[in-house]
């Protein structure tokens, strides 16, 4: 783009007789962005298994360095009233925001530990939705309960609504990530990772590392107990099979039908791996945060179409943006690669 762009500055120079340095500045206040998006650092590349994947990642997308310098990036979610992507720096109990044509820049802290008492291990906000009116929902490690930002999206403050905070009368250990069905049910993860000594910790109070669905009307139901590490979770398009990765051992992905009660059966195996976050597209492919540093493409079918390889742990990912867009929270780093396909919901 930059070769074509000093031609073309060049050529309009000989035509209007202006001065290359007058008319270069004009062009260059033009088409500025674009020139800071063409310099954006990129990482990784695209491992193509089944030809079917150039429908969905063009030979020369490319992943893009968007941000870089946390501990541990998760939970990305589109917002449209900003305009940009919140997501998690767990360790640092901190949300971020980021933004077209600006550097990422701090927005609530703390998210996701709200106590006095100082603490370590994961603490801060990991998984971030919004619900079906647009508010900010968290799964928050350290207050371990799953929340609603109460403050505006223009002035925000550690200020939350606790939706849920524990099952028969104990508390849960940290939910990690959160679905939310089109009915406003929301479907939730609950692994020990944010518990300061994990399975031993001796606050812990579940046994069981479920799976909860939390109705419109404040029902909770603990739809899946049999999972030792329950991790990323999402819907199909149609609403109607619910996807859960499986962290530990077995490492399963996971796939359930959603009954109109909202409850699930037929349960089975849809991908043999382990994995942490996972988005959906409106074709129905899976993608796999996790494996292998990178995030896996999976067909509706299971079958593995590719891997966006991004060198490094990555936890999560999300859509955003017009759907086509990708955004993947990988270690220190957030990136964006553009699609295809777009996202469920856009």
């Amino acid at each position: 783009m930059l070769k074509t762009l000093a031609s073309l500055v060049l050529r309009l120079c000989r035509i209007s007789g202006l001065s290359t340095t007058l008319l270069a500045a004009a062009v260059i206040m033009i088409c500025g962005s674009h020139i800071a998006e063409a310099q954006l650092p990129t990482i990784g590349s695209v491992e193509r298994i089944d030809s079917r994947l150039d429908l969905i990642v063009s030979s020369d997308a490319n992943m893009e360095v968007l941000a870089e310098g946390h501990e541990w990036t998760e939970g990305p979610v589109w917002v449209p009233a900003l305009n940009g992507l919140l997501y998690s720096d767990i360790p640092n109990n901190a949300i971020y925001l980021w933004q077209e044509g600006g550097p990422a820049s701090l927005w609530l802290q703390p998210s996701g530990y709200t106590g006095e008492t100082p603490r370590g291990g994961e603490s801060g906000s990991n998984g971030l939705t919004l619900d079906r009116e647009g508010r900010l929902l968290l799964a928050q490690h350290g207050d371990r309960r799953i929340a609603r930002l109460a403050s505006l999206w223009d002035t925000p403050v550690a200020s939350f609504e606790t939706l849920v905070g524990g099952f028969e009368g104990k508390r849960f250990n940290s939910p990690n990530d959160i679905a939310v069905h089109t009915n406003g049910d929301l479907y939730f993860t609950d692994p020990p990772y944010g518990l300061e000594q994990g399975i031993e910790d001796p606050v812990k109070e579940l046994d069981v590392h479920g799976v909860y669905q939390l109705t419109v009307g404040g029902s909770l139901t603990q739809v899946i107990s049999d999972l030792p590490r329950p991790n990323g979770i999402a819907f199909s398009p149609d609403q109607g099979t619910l996807y859960v990765s499986n962290s530990g051992l077995p490492p399963v992905i996971m796939a359930y039908d959603v009954n109109p009660s909202g409850d699930l059966s037929n349960s089975r195996v849809f991908y043999q791996s382990w994995g942490d976050g996972l988005a959906i597209d409106q074709q129905g492919n899976v993608y796999v945060a996790g494996p292998d540093n990178g995030v896996l493409i999976i067909s509706r079918a299971g079958e593995l179409l590719g891997v966006l390889n991004t060198t490094q742990r990555t936890s999560n990912c999300a859509f955003g943006d017009d759907g086509y867009t990708l955004y993947i929270t990988s270690d220190m780093h957030l990136l964006r690669i553009r699609l295809n396909v777009k996202g469920v919901g856009f």
